[in-house]
């Protein structure tokens, strides 16, 4: 990161707007970088010009259609199949290491792709990709990546650290705004994604959050956490 100790905080975080945008961080910048964003108003003002500023350099550029297909590989390469595994991904540190870093890989690619085409011509189009970095609380050690992909559906999640506990389930919950937290279900043990149901794809947007919760097995009795949250985020579009 190219970030000078003798520039002001706002210089500072003018260079981290402009990093950012181009996919310039590292992983681990990028994802603090991401999780100030929707408390700073400021901050996202920052990206947004950036954002726009690099806009501009679209007309030097003939755009360019990735393959059809291209998303699709890039989700098997980085999720694969659960029963293509020897051992459930809570099983893996390395493994578990390997999605986070593949998962903000993607994020970063795909950023840099948006920046590189024309905006829609409709403003109101929402974006159809997310990511969050759900970070962890009080102390839990639980953090995971999560991505948002509208055409399937389905959050896929690559986790940081933490470990399973016995007896007890992750539960994963959205926070839309200021309204009560709403399941999306059980985080599965022997694979990453969570299938988000009809109902709730028209809540999960840019500024929502994920949460994390430990859980009885099987899921929170009541429909609201019992458990503590352990992991939190907003998602970002990308």
């Amino acid at each position: 990161m190219s970030v000078d100790d003798d520039i002001g905080e706002s210089d500072r975080d003018s260079v981290l707007a402009a990093e950012y945008a181009l996919g310039l961080l590292s992983p681990a910048d990028r994802a603090a970088f991401a999780a100030r964003l929707a408390d700073e108003p400021g901050l996202a003002a920052l990206l947004a010009g950036w954002q726009a500023r690099f806009a501009s350099l679209d007309g030097e550029f003939e755009p360019v259609q990735p393959p059809a297909a291209g998303f699709a590989r890039i989700e098997a390469r980085l999720f694969e199949p659960a029963n293509a595994r020897k051992a459930g991904w809570w099983d893996s540190l390395a493994l578990w290491r390997g999605l986070a870093a593949g998962a903000l890989a993607v994020a970063v690619v795909t950023t840099s792709l948006a920046l590189m085409r024309p905006a829609p011509a409709d403003p109101t189009v929402l974006a159809t990709q997310l990511v969050a970095a759900l970070r962890a609380q009080e102390g839990s050690g639980v953090e995971f990546v999560a991505f948002y992909d509208a055409a399937s559906a389905t959050v896929r999640l690559a986790p940081l650290s933490g470990a399973a506990v016995p007896q007890r389930d992750y539960e994963l919950w959205l926070i839309a705004g200021s309204a009560a937290p709403v399941s999306m279900g059980v985080i599965p043990v022997a694979r990453s994604a969570v299938p988000v149901s009809e109902p709730l794809r028209g809540e999960l947007g840019a500024g929502a959050t994920l949460a994390v919760s430990l859980e009885p097995e099987g899921g929170s009795p009541t429909g609201s956490p019992t458990g503590p949250i352990v992991a939190l985020g907003p998602a970002i579009a990308i």
